[in-house]
C-alpha cells in the first residue's frame, strides 16, 4: 500500500515544477503561438516584472557619484540643514558678498557725503559770520567762533526770540578767554592801583564816588577785576572792549533771571516759589516746573560790573570809555535811579570834554559847565566835538525824563544850533565832482570803451574777488575817535532830525494843559523832522549813497547814516501819528460838544450847505497822519 502512494506522490512534485519551469525560462513569448496565447502569456510576463526589478531604487538620466548626491533627510533636524545646504550655495555666497559690500560702500558714500556738506556749510557760514562780525586775528580760532556765535546771536531773524542766555553764555566765555594767560591773555598786566590788601590779585574794591576835571574819578567800594591792556594791540584792545560791552547787554537782559543750581534751568524771577514771591507767575504749558527760591540763584552778574570794568581799565580810548557811561546812565535811568544817571551822564561828558581839549590843545569846554548850554563864539571859533553834541543830548534827554523840562529845552536848542552852523562835508562836494568829472569822460569815450569799462569780466575784478574769496578779510580800522568837530553830511542831518522830534515831544508834552499853541509848535517840529529824515533817506538810497551827500569814509559809514535816518523816521512817524490822533479826538469831542449846545439853543439854525459839506474839515495833519497810518507800520522806538 505504501508503493502505491509513493508514485502519487511524486507525480504531484513533478506536477509543481512543471509549472514554475516555464514561468522562470520562457521570458518572451514564441513567435509561432495565436494571439490569444500570446496575451496570456504578455499579462503573466508583466506581473513577473514587479516581482523581478528592483522597483524602489529611483532611475537617474546621470551617473550618481557620492560628492553630488544629497543625503536623505530622515528628520526635521536633518531637512533643515538639508535645506540650509540647498540655498547656501557658492554662487549665493558671492552673491550676498557682493551685496553686502556693495551697501557698506553706498552707505559709507553718504555718510561722507552728508559729513562733508554740513562741514562746507559750517565753513561758510563761519566766513559770512567774520565778514559780518569781524575778530582780531590773533585770537585763538574757538574765542573767534564763540564771539562771533555771540554778536549774531541778538540779530538773527529766524528765532522769534534772542536767546540771552547763550549769548551771555558765549560773551563770558569768550571774556574768560581773553583774560587766561594761557590762552589768549598772554601778557596781560594786572591794575596794581586798584587792588587792595588781602584781596586776591586783580580784585580791586571801587565805585565811581567822584569826577575831576580832568576824567579821573574817585573810586571805592566795588569789587571788580581790573586790567591794564596798554601793551595789546589796537585790534585786542577793541575785541576786549566788544566783549565787555556785549556782556553788559546780555546782563540787561538777564538781570531779572534766576538759575535753579538743581537743574541748571533759567527761570523769570516772578517764577519762583518762596517767601518773597508770594504770587508766583504761572508758568507756560509744557514747560519745567518752577524752582524753589533756596534753589535759586542770581543768573548773571549786574550790568554795573562790566560798565564799571570799562571805565576802570586802562587801555581804552576816552569814547570807548564815553560810550560805556552813556550806556550805563541809560540802564540806570531804566531802573529808576535819576542821580545816579546823572553822575554816569556827566563822567560821560567829563570824558568828551577831556579828549575835545587833547585834540584842540587849548581853551576851556565849549559849553557852560553850570547850564551845560553850548556857548555861542560866532563863526569861524572853535566848534564842538562830535562827543560833546552826543553827551550833551543824552543829557538834556535825561533831564526831560526827569521832569526838568526848563533845563532841558535850552540845551537842545543850543546844540541844534550849533549843529546847523556846522560846514558841509569837503568829501561831499569832492565826490559830487568826480562824480559829473567821470560822468563827461564816459559820455566822450567811444562805445567800444564804454562796454570795456562797464564789463565785469576784468583783470582788476577777477583779481580782487580771488583776493576775497581765497584770502582773510582785513579787520577793519579804528573808528572814529569823535574828538573833531562833525561834518553836516546826511547822517548829521538825520541827527538833527533828531533833535526836532526831542524838542518837537517837549513843546507838545509840556504845552498839554494849555489852549493848544505848544501842541501846534510841537507837531510842526515833529512835521520837520520827519520830512528830513525822508528827504535824507532818499538820498542815501541813491548809487552808492553818493547821491545825498552821505560824505562818508566807506560803505559803513553809508549803512550807518541810513540807520540813524531810518530810526529818527521811524520814531518821528509814531510820535506824529500819535499826536495827530489826539488832536484828532479832541476835536471831535469838541466838535460834539459844539452841536450838543447848538441842539439845545436851538436846531433850526442848520443851514442847507451843512447837508452837502462839512463846517469844520480835517486838517491836513490828520489827513496825513490817516495816511501815514494805513501806509506805514513804524518800529515801536521812542526817542
Amino acid at each position: 500500500m505504501l508503493r502505491q502512494q509513493q508514485p502519487h506522490t511524486t507525480v504531484q512534485r513533478l506536477v509543481v515544477v512543471r509549472r514554475r519551469t516555464p514561468l522562470l525560462l520562457f521570458r518572451s513569448p514564441p513567435a509561432t503561438t495565436t494571439p490569444t496565447t500570446t496575451a496570456t502569456t504578455n499579462i503573466s510576463t508583466t506581473t513577473a516584472r514587479s516581482f523581478t526589478r528592483h522597483t524602489n531604487l529611483p532611475s537617474h538620466t546621470r551617473p550618481q557619484l557620492p560628492f553630488l548626491s544629497v543625503p536623505l533627510a530622515r528628520n526635521r533636524r536633518q531637512r533643515q540643514q538639508q535645506q540650509q545646504f540647498r540655498y547656501l550655495t557658492t554662487e549665493r555666497k558671492r552673491w550676498l558678498a557682493h551685496e553686502f559690500l556693495t551697501a557698506g560702500k553706498y552707505t559709507a558714500y553718504f555718510w561722507a557725503l552728508l559729513g562733508f556738506s554740513v562741514v562746507a556749510y559750517w565753513a561758510l557760514q563761519q566766513e559770512w559770520l567774520e565778514r559780518r562780525y569781524p575778530t582780531p586775528h590773533e585770537w585763538r580760532f574757538l574765542t573767534r567762533m564763540r564771539f562771533r556765535l555771540a554778536k549774531w546771536a541778538p540779530d538773527r531773524a529766524d528765532v522769534p526770540h534772542p536767546d540771552w542766555v547763550q549769548v551771555g553764555a558765549y560773551a563770558k566765555n569768550v571774556l574768560e578767554r581773553l583774560e587766561d594767560p594761557s590762552v589768549d591773555g598772554a601778557g596781560l598786566q594786572l591794575r596794581r592801583d586798584l587792588s587792595s590788601g588781602g584781596e586776591g590779585e586783580g580784585e580791586g574794591f571801587w565805585k565811581i564816588e567822584e569826577i575831576d576835571e580832568d576824567g579821573t574819578t574817585t573810586t571805592t567800594a566795588e569789587k571788580s577785576h581790573v586790567y591794564d591792556i596798554e601793551a595789546k594791540s589796537e585790534p585786542w584792545r577793541r575785541g576786549y572792549y566788544e566783549a565787555l560791552m556785549l556782556c553788559a547787554r546780555a546782563a540787561e537782559h538777564l538781570d531779572d533771571q534766576v538759575v535753579d543750581t538743581t537743574r541748571r534751568l533759567v527761570f523769570p524771577a516772578d517764577q519762583v516759589l518762596g517767601p518773597s514771591n508770594p504770587n508766583p507767575k504761572p508758568i507756560a504749558a509744557g514747560s519745567p516746573r518752577a524752582p524753589r527760591e533756596e534753589d535759586c540763584e542770581r543768573a548773571y552778574e549786574p550790568p554795573e560790573v562790566f560798565y564799571r570794568r570799562v571805565l576802570a581799565t586802562n587801555g581804552f580810548t576816552p569814547k570807548q570809555k564815553m560810550d560805556a557811561a552813556l550806556e550805563h546812565g541809560a540802564w540806570l535811568d531804566f531802573k529808576g535811579k535819576p542821580d545816579e544817571a546823572e553822575l554816569a551822564y556827566r563822567l560821560a561828558l567829563v570824558l568828551a570834554a577831556a579828549g575835545e581839549r587833547a585834540a584842540a590843545a587849548v581853551g576851556p569846554p565849549t559849553y557852560d559847565e553850570k547850564t551845560y548850554v553850548l556857548r555861542d563864539d560866532g563863526v569861524g571859533k572853535r566848534k564842538p566835538s562830535a562827543n560833546v553834541f552826543t553827551c550833551l543830548t543824552a543829557l538834556a534827554v535825561h533831564k526831560a525824563r526827569a521832569g526838568d523840562v526848563a533845563a532841558a529845552l535850552p540845551i537842545l536848542v543850543s546844540i541844534l544850533r550849533a549843529r546847523r552852523s556846522l560846514p558841509s562835508s569837503p568829501q561831499q562836494q569832492q565826490q559830487q565832482q568826480q562824480q559829473s568829472i567821470s560822468t563827461n569822460d564816459v559820455e566822450r569815450r567811444p562805445a567800444s570803451e564804454k562796454t570795456s569799462a562797464s564789463s565785469p569780466w576784468t583783470t582788476e575784478n577777477i583779481t580782487a574777488l580771488a583776493k576775497r574769496v581765497l584770502f582773510e578779510p582785513p579787520y577793519p580800522p579804528p573808528p572814529d575817535d569823535g574828538s573833531a568837530p562833525p561834518v553836516r553830511d546826511a547822517r548829521g542831518l538825520c541827527e538833527e532830525a533828531g533833535l526836532n522830534l526831542y524838542i518837537g515831544e517837549i513843546l507838545y508834552a509840556g504845552e498839554g494843559k494849555g489852549k493848544g499853541k505848544g501842541r501846534e509848535d510841537g507837531l510842526a517840529w515833529t512835521r520837520d523832522a520827519v520830512d528830513i529824515a525822508e528827504e535824507q533817506i532818499h538820498k542815501l538810497s541813491g548809487v552808492g549813497g553818493g547821491g545825498g551827500g552821505g560824505g562818508g569814509r566807506g560803505k559803513g559809514d553809508i549803512q550807518q547814516a541810513k540807520k540813524t535816518c531810518k530810526e529818527c523816521l521811524d520814531a518821528g512817524l509814531e510820535n506824529w501819528r500819535m499826536m495827530v490822533e489826539k488832536l484828532a479826538r479832541e476835536e471831535r469831542e469838541k466838535k460834539k460838544n459844539e452841536e450838543t449846545k447848538a441842539a439845545g439853543a436851538g436846531a433850526g439854525k442848520s443851514s442847507w450847505f451843512g447837508l452837502w459839506g462839512e463846517t469844520n474839515p480835517p486838517s491836513q495833519d490828520v489827513l496825513k497822519a490817516k495816511r501815514i497810518s494805513l501806509d506805514y507800520v513804524p518800529k515801536q522806538i521812542k526817542l
